[in-house]
């Protein structure tokens, strides 16, 4: 892993005076050893003004080191090869005009992942997509230790969510219709996004970047299955939707007999009980509206 080191340049206004220093100086030189070649038809001018003309050279070379570092950003020095360190201050600055001075944006920058077709835990093939916010932390390992930062942050991601989406099933619920253990995809949301964000930061990590959030944005059946698995789940919705209403239909059967039986309303035979229990649950476990039918005679006729 490389580390990233500060790098302290010049004060780019401070440079700035060299700078114009030395122009004038140049220019001065310049333009005296004109004045002497003319008076003097030669001699030492021709040395003043080859030292003029250096120094103009010098000085416009100077004037390739300055460089601008705005909020959030950096830039990274390299100097024949050699890592130099990284210059963090906003600001106006000057450093050594052979240094190659790469930029690296500190900002939060948002990954919208493309919708990816992908197998779930159980085999059935699903459409999913994430999107990643992130930042760079270590800007020389950024640059140093992976080929292209950016290209190796959206290759990760796309890695990431499709194993994500393998390690869990699309739902919980079995084809019986009945909730299994475990978290699903379409109902441990929370738990999905903790563990794409840890399996991003420890992917990222290599590349000095920094996962802020990681959530996912779709989530749905291929269109191949689409169909089926929504019959699926609405058939899976109506059998726990009757089970739980023919829990509740005994449950009130069962409290019925009892408080007939506890407080000696009516005193009922086994083949009574039987019809009674019958017509409760019809009454309470049907779909439709019951239709009573008043008894005018006895218990028993």
């Amino acid at each position: 892993m490389t580390k990233e080191t500060p790098f302290n340049p010049i004060n780019g206004w401070f440079a700035v005076l060299i700078a114009l220093g030395g122009f004038g100086g140049a220019i001065w030189t310049i333009v005296t050893a004109i004045r002497s070649l003319d008076q003097t038809n030669g001699g030492s001018g021709g040395w003043a003004l080859g030292f003029g003309l250096f120094g103009l050279l010098l000085t416009i070379g100077w004037c390739i080191g300055f460089f601008i570092v705005n909020p959030n950003d950096t830039k990274v020095m390299v100097l024949f090869g050699t890592y130099k360190g990284t210059t963090r201050h906003n600001g106006f600055w000057w450093a050594n005009p052979f240094m190659l001075k790469t930029r690296v944006t500190i900002r939060a920058r948002n990954l919208e992942g493309e919708q990816i077709k992908v197998n779930d835990k159980v085999g059935n093939p699903i459409e999913i997509s994430a999107v990643v916010v992130w930042k760079v932390d270590n800007t020389a390992q950024a640059l140093f230790d992976v080929d292209d930062y950016v290209g190796y942050v959206s290759t990760q991601s796309e890695a990431a969510v499709r194993q994500l989406a393998g390690t869990y099933p699309y739902d919980t619920h079995d084809e019986h219709g009945d909730t299994t253990d475990g978290v699903s995809l379409r109902e441990g949301r929370e738990t999905v996004n903790r563990q794409l964000e840890e399996q991003l930061k420890e992917r990222l990590g290599r590349a000095g970047v920094t996962v802020i959030e990681a959530r996912l944005t779709h989530l749905a059946y291929a269109p191949e299955i689409a169909g089926a698995m929504l019959q699926r789940q609405q058939a899976a919705a109506v059998v726990a939707a009757r089970k739980q209403i023919v829990d509740g239909a005994v449950g009130m059967v069962d409290m019925a007999l009892q408080g007939l039986a506890k407080n000696g309303i009516v005193e009922l035979d086994e083949e009574r009980k039987a019809a009674m229990v019958s017509n409760l649950l019809v009454v309470l476990c049907g779909d439709r509206a019951p239709h009573p039918v008043v008894n005018t005679g006895t218990l028993y006729a």
